[in-house]
């Protein structure tokens, strides 16, 4: 150290324990501002230079980038506010590549321990999925396939409801449903309006939002049923759930509509439905029913009561 209390790049270096190079790359970046020049025009560091340096280091070590460590030590609050939103950042990117890697491994596990035959059809249909894959496609495929002039609140929370969030550590099960379920959202079947029927009167009439959300209240009634795996049977639920219907079409909830009601779902049935709701149940992590498990429960309750009245 000189006289005045400086070190020279080299003794600053030293007592860092790093590198020359190092210390002047982080001087020229402006991470670390020399307090003086020499009579020869060489950089000086203050004693405020040595722990300024490995701070640096320090937050390097966990990875943030160079503007990251920039901002840091720019910001006042420093690392009682920046360093805090950089690691809050750091740990949502470093989450999002864990959870990348999880899917990769469960697809290659996947793959791995499937027969020989099927996997060239498996490695075609994990190939089309991100990782972790996007629900866009099949939250698109929803849209399509539910009755049009749906309010757009009602739209997003049966969307909400019906599209299950990729599990963050996937089964090779789960890997083969999401995939399975992106193929269906994509392919021929994701132009077909499976459920438009429906929400459709004999006198051509529409009235879908008094359909679905009757729906909604009747599914949110024997949810609990289902997942205690409760048998169907006649209640609230089921009155509600035929209201729904009945008020769709205008007419009143009498045994003849119910018995009348029965036929026509069974008409609008559609394997693509059928098959949406099994591959959203093998996707989930969930451990709700899926809208499509709890509306074949109440369809068999209405059946069971209609058979006896």
């Amino acid at each position: 150290m000189s006289a005045d209390g400086t070190w020279s790049i080299g003794e600053l270096a030293e007592r860092a324990g790093t590198t020359v190079k190092t210390v002047r790359y982080y001087s020229e970046l402006g991470l670390l501002p020399e307090t003086a020049r020499s009579a020869g025009g060489h950089r000086r560091y203050g004693r405020g230079a040595l722990d300024r340096l490995r701070l640096i280091r320090s937050l390097r070590a966990l990875d943030l980038s160079v503007p990251e460590v920039g901002r840091v030590l720019e910001r006042e609050d420093g690392l009682d506010g920046a360093l805090e939103d950089a690691i809050a950042g750091r740990l949502r990117e470093l989450g999002d590549r864990m959870a990348a890697l999880r899917w990769r491994e469960a697809a290659l596990r996947l793959l791995r321990d499937c027969p020989a035959r099927e996997r060239a059809d498996r490695l075609r249909l994990v190939g089309a999925l991100d990782s972790p894959p996007s629900t866009a496609p099949v939250a698109r495929f929803l849209r399509r396939v539910l009755p049009p002039r749906l309010p757009a609140r009602l739209l997003s929370s049966l969307t909400e409801a019906a599209v299950p969030a990729p599990p963050d550590d996937p089964t090779p099960d789960q890997v083969l449903a999401f995939a399975r379920l992106h193929a269906l959202a994509t392919g021929a079947d994701a132009a077909v309006s499976v459920c438009r029927p429906v929400a459709s009167t004999p006198d051509g009439a529409c009235r879908p939002a008094v359909l679905y959300e009757g729906l909604t209240e009747a599914f949110a009634l024997a949810a609990p049923d289902v997942r205690a795996g409760r048998g169907p049977f006649a209640g609230e639920a089921l009155d509600c759930f035929v209201a729904a219907h009945a008020g769709m079409r205008g007419t009143r909830d009498t045994p003849e509509f119910r018995r009348r009601l029965v036929r026509w779902l069974d008409d609008v049935a559609h394997p693509a439905v059928d098959r949406f709701w099994r591959l959203t149940a093998e996707a989930s992590a969930s451990p709700e029913p899926t809208p499509g498990a709890v509306d074949d429960w109440l369809r068999a309750a209405l059946a069971r009561q209609s058979a006896t009245t």
